[in-house]
C-alpha cells in the first residue's frame, strides 16, 4: 500500500483544511478514514473498498488512486489529479 502512485493528488482537508498531498494507496486510506469532510458517500465506500484490494493484492495502486480521485470529487475536496 506504500508504493507511491505515478502521480499525486492534491485535496483540501483537516481541520483547518489545508492543501494535502496524497501519493500512496495508504495515504489515501488514512485520509479517507481520518480527516475526510463526509462519513456517507458511495464513492467512498468504493474506495476505501480498493484500497483494502490493494492492500490484499486483488487490486493494482492505480485503481485504488483513481477510486480515491472520483472520492473526492465527489466530496468536493479534489483540488488537483
Amino acid at each position: 500500500m506504500n508504493t507511491p502512485w505515478k502521480k499525486p493528488v492534491v485535496v483540501l482537508i483537516g481541520e483547518p483544511k489545508e492543501e494535502t498531498v496524497i501519493e500512496t494507496t495508504q495515504g489515501a486510506a488514512w485520509a479517507m478514514i481520518e480527516d475526510w469532510p463526509v462519513e456517507d458517500g458511495t464513492l467512498l465506500d468504493r474506495a476505501l473498498s480498493v484500497c483494502a484490494a490493494v492492500d490484499a493484492g486483488k487490486r493494482k495502486p492505480e485503481e485504488a488512486r483513481q477510486a480515491f480521485v472520483e472520492a473526492a470529487q465527489e466530496a468536493g475536496v479534489l483540488i488537483r489529479s
